[in-house]
Order: C-alpha cells, then sequence, then structure tokens
C-alpha cells in the first residue's frame, strides 16, 4: 500500500460528502480522508493500484481543483 497526498481547493464536510462517492468508488470506503483543518486541505488516499490522475479526475468531476503533493 502507498499513500498519495494532495492539495485540495474542499473547503467543508458538505463538499466531503458529493466527492465520497467518487472516491468510494475509486479506492474503497475507509481508504481515503481528508484533512481540513490543513492550510492545504489535505487528502490522503491509501492504495495499491491508483494513479493519481484518477482521484484528480473525481475531485475535478465535483468542481475542485487538486494536486498531488510530492514527498
Amino acid at each position: 500500500m502507498k499513500v498519495l497526498v494532495f492539495k485540495t481547493t474542499v473547503e467543508d464536510r458538505e463538499s466531503i460528502q458529493r466527492i465520497g462517492p467518487g472516491l468510494d468508488s475509486l479506492v474503497g470506503q475507509g481508504h481515503w480522508n481528508f484533512a481540513l483543518d490543513d492550510c492545504d486541505k489535505i487528502l490522503r488516499i491509501k492504495s495499491a493500484a491508483i494513479l493519481p490522475e484518477m482521484a484528480i479526475k473525481v475531485l475535478a468531476d465535483c468542481g475542485f481543483e487538486c494536486r498531488e503533493l510530492q514527498d
């Protein structure tokens, strides 16, 4: 398993509820979380097989920007 970390424009829990079904379909429930208290509104995804572009598309489809942060 690897952890992908993204900076996002997600601001609140209501937005997460809109994005959640897409992330659940992509990586499964419980394999992603947001840190809205962080200034970068961090999204973390645990997965062995996901490409960053896949997560970026899920957020873009819901109207949010997202970019992968490097180690």
